[in-house]
């Protein structure tokens, strides 16, 4: 009885230790500047699934609905501890608006922007290491946002929301954008089976 009680007493104080590691990595991911990685992402419906770099991810404004923006990218940033923006960035991606849509979706403009500014990032939390992840470790949950500067002169915001595996609840998967006064402000969700609209952050 003394054997099995020591046994049982040694698995639950790993399983402790090993919860309090997992705390305390949380929260000097919190207590410091993050040097984060975004990407708009590839995912390959492999078993386990596949992500890499190199997607595209689409948004819808409202007023009227027919306007929608296509986006990919990738780059990185310094979230600062004290939360606030951050001129240490690098990135950007192309981009191609479209009206009509859904019916008939005619591309009206494209090109490519660049990150100027981060404006805003929350780390939420790490993703649970489920997936085949080809752009690295550390894959977290969040979400930022960046100044852009669009290649014909206008000038905007990416949002990016990443909700991996073990994200907390609320979280958006997609990206939202601003084009001068448009607001592409509704993210296309992610369905099953289709390769577009997801994002990831990894921590570098």
């Amino acid at each position: 009885m003394r054997t099995e009680a020591r046994w049982l007493f040694a698995v639950a104080l790993r399983s402790i230790l090993g919860l309090l590691a997992m705390t305390a990595s949380q929260q000097v991911a919190l207590a410091q500047a993050q040097h984060v990685r975004w990407d708009i992402i590839n995912l390959a419906f492999t078993t386990p699934l596949t992500l890499s770099a190199g997607g595209m991810a689409f948004a819808t404004a409202r007023n009227p609905t027919s306007l929608k923006i296509r986006l990919t990218g990738s780059g990185t940033f310094v979230g600062p501890a004290s939360a606030g923006t951050s001129g240490a960035v690098t990135g950007g991606g192309t981009w191609e608006t479209f009206s009509g849509c859904p019916l008939a979706c005619v591309a009206t403009a494209n090109g490519t922007y660049v990150v100027t500014k981060l404006a805003s990032w929350k780390f939420a939390n790490f993703q649970l290491p489920v997936v085949n992840d080809l752009i690295g470790p550390n894959a977290a949950n969040g979400n930022a946002v960046l100044r852009i500067q669009y290649s014909d002169g206008a000038e905007g915001t990416l949002g990016i929301g990443c909700h991996g595996p073990g994200a907390p609840d609320g979280a958006v998967e997609g990206v939202i954008a601003t084009k001068d006064e448009v607001t592409y402000w509704d993210a296309e969700a992610p369905v099953a089976g289709v390769n577009a609209n997801r994002t990831a952050f990894h921590l570098e």
